[in-house]
């Protein structure tokens, strides 16, 4: 297996950018994916990695070889795709095994290989079986096994699980995990889906606008993300945004909102705008009898263990999550108290998440 490494990778079709200047590595045997809505430039970046696509601009480099402008038949990249593209005429077995068999190995070799990865992809009794009549979920492990049986240097999945319902994306999503910890390989996984994304993933990266915003593990793009549009983009239900009243300067612990005063983390620096933007996320919100905030009871959603509130108040409609025992109904007027030490702070203008100690107590750890 192999590092990847991306330096200043540009692409652009006419006057339309779809890729950015985007630098980054992907470390050898690293489950890396690339995060974001459609037509931020996640495939295309995916598919220059593939020698699919010539980059305008940038370099790509595969296991410390400069593969720019090699054809992706001369990079040892196996590729997924969304669809399956499965052979429709061929049998599971000659469908796995039609990458080996274009190289001219031996039949004892093909069939040793084709046993291996049909017994850890569990469809070993569909060997003998045409593609046309499975499941969704099983041709995709069909698909798995013909990029798997090549043992290349990287393997290369784009939203693999775009076509499979919510069940079998979810046991999916925990095989891919499985296998990828088994056979140790560098794996880049294109997804539009923040679930799957943080279920599986080593690091995120995430797009927006031909753009990486940030890159780093799903722990770090959830608590601290780097820009108002990653704190929106991940987690579910998503990140509750209050705007601030003026500016702050360094020192500060704590920002005007309309209907109140929120605390928030220590700020260590200035300013460079009259207005800002508090991220919280809904476990960082509890329900009190006074509240830095309050408002009126919107809505109340049961989910299970605990419930989601939703709170109209001065500030706009803010959700909190809360344990069940929590007795509260539509129409109470309730207060709102915030964990200063998990709130991030977003410049109003430049939506940059502001220097802070959140982000300083993580460093040091």
């Amino acid at each position: 297996m192999a590092e990847i490494k991306i330096q200043n990778l540009r692409k652009t079709y006419g006057e339309f950018t779809a890729v950015e200047g985007s630098s980054f590595t992907i470390n050898d045997g690293e489950f890396f994916v690339m995060l974001g809505p459609s037509g931020c430039g996640k495939t295309t970046t995916l598919r220059m990695i593939a020698g699919l696509e010539v980059p305008t601009d940038g370099l790509i480099h595969l296991a410390g070889q400069d593969v720019t402008y090699n054809p992706g038949s001369q990079r040892d990249i196996a590729f997924v795709f969304q669809m399956f593209a499965l052979y429709p005429h061929m049998t599971v077995e000659k469908n796995i095994s039609f990458p080996l068999r274009v190289q001219g190995l031996s039949r004892k070799v093909i069939r040793q290989k084709v046993d291996e990865v049909s017994t850890m992809l569990q469809i070993k009794h569909l060997l003998k079986s045409g593609v046309g009549g499975l499941s969704s979920g099983d041709r995709q492990r069909v698909a798995l096994g013909r990029a798997l049986i090549r043992e290349a240097k990287a393997f290369l999945m784009d939203e693999p699980l775009g076509a499979l319902d919510a069940e079998f994306r979810d046991l999916m999503c925990e095989e891919l995990r499985l296998l990828h910890n088994r056979v140790k390989a560098t794996t880049v996984y294109v997804t539009h889906d923040q679930i799957e994304a943080m279920s599986m993933a080593d690091r995120i990266c995430i797009m927006d606008q031909a753009n990486v915003l940030q890159i780093g593990s799903p722990e770090e793009v959830y608590q601290r993300p780097a820009t108002k549009f990653v704190a929106g983009f991940v987690g579910s239900p998503s990140m509750n945004f209050i705007e601030g009243q003026g500016g702050f300067t360094k020192g500060t612990a704590q920002v005007s909102v309309k209907g109140g005063v929120i605390p928030v983390p220590v700020m260590h620096e200035d300013s460079s705008s009259q207005t800002s933007i508090v991220g919280a996320r809904p476990e960082h919100i509890a329900l009190s009898d006074t509240g830095s905030i309050r408002g009126e009871v919107f809505g109340v959603e049961y989910m299970g263990a605990r419930q989601l509130v939703t709170v109209d108040t001065p500030s706009g409609r803010l959700r909190a999550r809360a344990d069940n025992q929590h007795r509260v109904n539509t129409g109470d007027i309730v207060g709102l108290d915030f964990d200063p030490s998990s709130l991030v702070v977003f410049d109003g203008v430049s939506e940059r998440a502001i220097d802070s100690d959140l982000f300083r107590s993580a460093s040091n750890v």
